[in-house]
């Protein structure tokens, strides 16, 4: 997405509410620095009209453009420990790889479920529970996928003793989850 100022490639993608109404900019690093340094002067305006608010209100001291890209570069850069998506992947793809990395990345998903949804917990109906044998939780799945993971690393490590252990774990998995019944040869 380009900046609503430029050509250059949008970085920061500001949402705001103004009077009920929502408002959202797309600007790239440079447009977004002055922008913030505008609404940093405004709000600082703000608190000294203001003299009988506290000094140490949420608008005290916001991030600075050069701190919230160097917070946003050390958040990309974290992965999964199951299944190896960093956050950056996650930003561009739209799309988590397991169900681990609800908790690797709670911290960041939370504000964009609200967001989202309107709340952080469901309150929907829930799907029936499964009589295919295929699990219900994801602490199983998430077994499998770190086995899968430390299979392929087995094999990069040329360790194909322990690669077949690791598979034939997986496959006992999914025996379990089939009731034994596997397609193929």
């Amino acid at each position: 997405m380009k900046c609503q100022h430029c050509d250059k490639q949008a970085v920061f993608h500001i949402t705001e509410l103004e009077a009920g109404a929502v408002r959202e900019l797309h600007l790239c690093e440079d447009h977004a620095r002055s922008y913030l340094n505008q609404s940093e002067i405004a709000a600082e305006e703000a608190v000294d009209e203001e003299e009988d608010k506290p000094a140490g209100g949420p608008l005290a001291g916001p991030l600075g453009v050069g701190q919230t890209a160097d917070d946003l570069a050390l958040l990309d850069q974290r992965a999964c420990a199951m299944c190896g998506i960093t956050f950056f992947e996650f930003r561009n793809q739209g799309r988590l790889g397991c169900p681990h990395d609800y908790a690797q990345f709670e911290k960041e998903l939370e504000p964009l479920i609200a967001n989202i949804h309107g709340a952080t917990e469901h309150t929907g109906r829930r799907p029936e529970p499964r009589s295919d044998g295929c699990p219900e939780g994801t602490e199983q799945l998430t077994a499998v996928i770190g086995l899968r993971n430390e299979m392929k690393e087995s094999i990069s490590r040329e360790d194909y003793e322990k690669a077949k252990d690791q598979r034939d774990a997986i496959r006992g998995i999914e025996d379990r989850w089939l009731g034994g019944v596997r397609g193929g040869a």
